[in-house]
């Protein structure tokens, strides 16, 4: 048997361990390498897929959310649907929600935070025939009001301008009283009633009641503070892409709205290309703190003034905590300008 060196014997094993080197790096290079897969959340929206979600609607279609490393599904709200329910119970992970219904839930015990605000101001308002010059020009007529705005905007407006419960009548959501009532006023948002109008060639006024003070935001998103904790950088992630698909659907609403239709059929281009005309019109998303701070701002003063008029009328005790009804971490640096 041949007697192999010291030397040679090193040298041999240098070779193989260079060779087993050689191996593991093209096993490195050569096979595919897992891609960390997105992280998997769900929105629900405040209604059916209209104009006023569009810019998750656009984060979707254009791949914002794709880029921030998110995998989104949007499912619709609509009348049934109890949102946050649904959020508390763990089957979504942002809503689209409303100050007044997010200081009611932290003031029930639910830990709700509003982590952005894609409308600057509440889109309520009152749709008046072209007599009525001003909101205060209403005193004594018939207003259409909904149960809902009974228990939000109504105390609002009777506290400044004196109306009174007696001239109210129930807003069913259609219009037909306004049509053949000259004398008729009625709750309307400027992307639906105020279209309905025009379509039926009614000449009208819009008022929108952010102009005179009312002082909530709107189209919030809001998610469970054990979220914040598990996935902060999560949560990040879907403000800022939220946000520019925003930008981007206020510059471009094409992409966005052939998902809208997509989830909602009933939407027509005429009703769209109206509501996008409105947002931008009225400054929803890009007007207000927005101007200077970006899509999505959200103020210490703005929520104090919220909560001081729901004290007012009543519509929350003193003793709720409204600070822990939102945070400002989401976008106080976040500069996704207009």
């Amino acid at each position: 048997m041949k007697i192999l060196s010291r030397a040679t014997r090193g040298l041999r094993r240098v070779r193989a361990l260079g060779a087993m080197a050689l191996s593991g790096l093209c096993l490195a290079v050569c096979l595919p390498v897992a891609a960390r897969a997105d992280d998997h959340v769900t929105l629900l929206t405040s209604w059916y897929a209209q104009a006023e979600h569009g810019g998750f609607y656009q984060a979707l279609a254009t791949g914002l959310y794709k880029k921030y490393g998110l995998d989104v599904s949007i499912r619709m709200g609509g009348p049934q649907v109890n949102g946050l329910q649904l959020l508390a119970g763990g089957q979504a992970d942002f809503i689209l929600g409303y100050d007044f219904q997010v200081l009611s839930a932290v003031a029930a015990g639910i830990p709700v935070v509003t982590v952005a605000a894609s409308f600057q101001f509440d889109p309520q308002g009152m749709l008046t025939h072209d007599d009525v010059k001003s909101l205060a020009d209403l005193k004594g007529r018939t207003i259409l009001v909904a149960g809902s705005g009974r228990t939000s905007w109504w105390p609002w407006l009777k506290s400044k301008y004196g109306y009174d419960d007696a001239q109210t009548r129930p807003y069913t959501f259609n219009l037909q009283p306004f049509y053949v009532q000259h004398d008729v006023a009625m709750q309307a948002y400027p992307t639906s009633e105020t279209f309905q109008a025009d379509q039926a060639h009614i000449k009208s006024h819009f008022f929108l009641f952010a102009d005179d003070g009312y002082p909530p935001y709107n189209t919030t998103i809001v998610t469970m503070r054990d979220t914040l904790k598990a996935r902060p950088e999560v949560v990040a992630r879907f403000v800022k892409a939220s946000m520019e698909g925003w930008r981007s659907y206020l510059a471009d609403p094409a992409p966005g709205n052939a998902l809208i239709k997509k989830d909602n059929p009933q939407m027509s281009d005429a009703q769209l290309a109206y509501g996008v005309a409105q947002l931008k019109k009225l400054g929803l998303v890009t007007g207000g703190d927005a101007t200077k701070l970006g899509i999505g701002a959200m103020t210490d003063a703005r929520w104090k003034r919220t909560y001081d008029y729901m004290v007012g009328a009543g519509l929350l005790k003193a003793s709720a905590d409204y600070r822990t009804a939102y945070t400002l971490k989401y976008v106080d640096n976040l500069k996704v300008m207009p």
